[in-house]
């Protein structure tokens, strides 16, 4: 199935939306530990705005997007563009549009614009999300670990040669 994706610069309005999807990547992990919805919900939100308040600190110049499939909002995506490298800080999509290829898509999408503007792509994923094989599928490599996390780096050929 052909599906028309497009990304689009976040406004404020879309808060709750980006909120929903932050929660539907730890709805699974926040339900084990046997908590009522309220305070999943509670304590979900919490996060959101601390992450979002880091963000803001460690990237003021970040760039969020929405991810559009078939004019439905499906996900997001924050980026930071430096001198010489695209930092992808942030990415997740809705439940129903994982798995399907999108992420791929997606980060191909990035490819493509890093490959235009001669930057390296930088990301940081924790080793146990999935999504990092989807990052080593699509030629990133590990370039350090930190604890729960490790940094990935793609480079086109085009810059590899150099």
């Amino acid at each position: 199935m052909e599906q028309s994706l497009q990304t689009v610069e976040a406004t404020t309005e879309e808060e709750d939306f980006r909120f929903q999807v932050y929660a539907s990547t730890r709805q699974e992990e926040v339900a084990a530990w046997g908590w009522d919805m309220t305070q999943q919900k509670a304590f979900l939100r919490m996060q959101f705005e601390m992450q979002q308040k880091s963000y803001r600190l460690q990237y003021p110049d970040a760039n969020y997007q929405i991810i559009i499939a078939d004019e439905e909002p499906i996900g997001h995506m924050l980026l930071v563009h430096r001198d010489d490298k695209i930092i992808l800080a942030d990415l997740a999509l809705l439940p129903s549009s994982r798995g399907c290829g999108i992420g791929s898509t997606v980060i191909r999408q990035l490819q493509m614009q890093a490959e235009q503007l001669a930057k390296t792509i930088r990301l940081h994923v924790m080793i146990t999300n999935e999504a990092r094989h989807l990052y080593e599928r699509l030629g990133f490599r590990v370039i350090g670990e930190n604890g729960l996390h490790m940094e990935m780096e793609w480079k086109s050929e085009r810059l590899s040669l150099l």
